[in-house]
């Protein structure tokens, strides 16, 4: 067996890659081509990719290389090679499977591309392919009957799971299969398998970043996000791909962060119950570490959190439900897999009524957490309650369902109460652990800044 080349990136960052593509010391081909031999030795095991472009990158990246030696500058992000989580359409590659064997061709335009993949064309990326979802993003342990569960590079004798539904996406980025991976959130879909693979995500406000092409799951709660290997990276991603989206020029400062004058809100409600052993460790370690640089944590209530719990039960397949149709879902019913089948199914008892409450209910719950952010750049808790458990305990459909519902607990208030999140990885002594900060919406540079000062501390 021939040696599995290196992580091409895997001690510089992504500022340190455009400064080497820039000087010529570093070529988009050479990159591509290191990232797609460790694809064809490592993905037939990890399973974290439902195709890859190689061909397509390949021809990409010697563009950006010629463009690069003209002069010509797209940004921070132009020659990186990505992998684009299987719910966005993109030209010259397969239609998005959304982790499903249903044919979505007349129920979804599967071939428009959304303006948030021509955003990245146009800074320049290089997309390697598109990872792994789990069926029509409704499930947050990332398993797949349809479509395989790619396995979690961080146990290599147990196939644990990945988390999802932006499964193949993390495991890409944790396992050095891709530079930074796109993902989708609508109750932490990348903060999730952020926490169970040792990596960063960043949980975009909904409505910040278009999805127009993306599969929709619940319109009102969807979000891009982004999964990488540090804050640092993903404030590159961030302000690159708004500068793309929105046509202004790219800026390399970033906001200013004293990390001793940082006042976070940590609930006493809701977010520390029923954590392992191993969270509440890893959590504890991780806030005295930050409270010995100065950072003040302070007990608040986070109100409406626990609102989530049946809001989430009814919006989602009422909504997902609502996109398929019923004839079209009851078609294709045994096609898909059972467990989500089911969910989807349970729309068809939900009473409008009942749903436009929970609708009323929710906004009146955002406008309460924003005023009780007032004196907090963030608040800070736990991404999971558990570190990512075996495969195999999701057999027992019981059993998958109280883990499920145990995984969504402290990442879905963030979606239920529109606010901008992170996830990131800090020091365990076993399997990785996520920390997650979340601010009000459309804070997502600042809330990054204050990530980037954080994770020096406590990783």
């Amino acid at each position: 067996m021939s040696a599995i080349p290196e992580n091409p990136l895997l001690n510089q960052n992504l500022t340190d890659f455009y400064h080497s593509f820039r000087n010529g010391t570093l070529s988009s081909e050479k990159v591509t081509q290191q990232y797609l031999k460790r694809i064809n030795a490592l993905d037939p095991e990890l399973g974290a990719y439902e195709y890859v472009a190689a061909e397509q990158a390949i021809q990409t990246a010697r563009a950006m290389d010629q463009l690069v030696a003209t002069g010509v500058d797209l940004g921070p992000l132009m020659g990186v090679p990505i992998s684009i989580k299987d719910v966005f359409n993109i030209q010259g590659l397969p239609a998005p499977t959304v982790g499903s064997k249903v044919d979505l061709s007349t129920v979804f335009d599967i071939k428009t591309e959304g303006s948030f993949i021509k955003a990245l064309r146009a800074a320049g990326c290089v997309i390697l392919g598109q990872t792994k979802t789990v069926e029509f993003c409704l499930g947050i342990p990332g398993v797949s009957a349809p479509r395989g569960t790619p396995k979690n590079p961080h146990d290599p004798d147990i196939h644990r799971i990945p988390g999802g539904s932006s499964s193949g996406s993390a495991v890409a980025v944790a396992a050095g299969l891709c530079a930074f991976a796109i993902g989708t959130d609508t109750g932490g879909s990348v903060r999730v398998p952020a926490a169970f693979n040792g990596i960063f995500s960043l949980k975009i406000s909904s409505g910040i970043w278009p999805t127009d092409g993306v599969f929709p799951l619940d319109p009102k709660l969807d979000s891009i996000g982004l999964l990488t290997r540090t804050a640092e990276d993903a404030q590159t991603a961030y302000h690159a791909i708004n500068s793309s989206l929105y046509g202004y020029t790219y800026q390399s400062n970033k906001p200013v962060i004293k990390i001793n004058r940082l006042i976070f809100g940590k609930p006493e409600n809701y977010f520390f119950d029923g954590l392992s052993e191993t969270v509440q460790t890893a959590i504890e370690q991780a806030l005295n570490k930050l409270t010995k640089v100065g950072v003040t944590v302070d007990d608040c209530h986070l109100p409406g959190a626990e609102k989530r719990e049946r809001y989430f039960p009814v919006s989602l397949p009422v909504e997902l439900l609502a996109f398929l149709g019923k004839d079209f879902f009851q078609k294709n019913k045994d096609i898909i897999d059972p467990i989500i089948a089911t969910r989807i199914e349970s729309a068809l008892q939900s009473q409008t009524l009942d749903f436009i409450s929970l609708e009323k209910e929710r906004q009146e719950a955002i406008v309460a957490a924003v005023d009780s952010f007032q004196g907090y750049d963030a608040w800070i808790t736990p991404a999971t309650a558990d570190v990512a458990p075996p495969l195999t305990e999701f057999e027992d459909s019981e059993l998958a369902m109280k883990h499920a519902l145990g995984m969504t607990r402290n990442s879905q208030p963030a979606n239920y109460l529109d606010l901008c999140g992170v996830s990131m990885p800090i020091e365990s002594s076993r399997l990785p652990v996520g920390l997650q900060l979340m601010a009000p919406a459309g804070h997502e540079s600042r809330l990054l800044a204050i990530a980037a000062a954080c994770e020096k501390i406590v990783k």
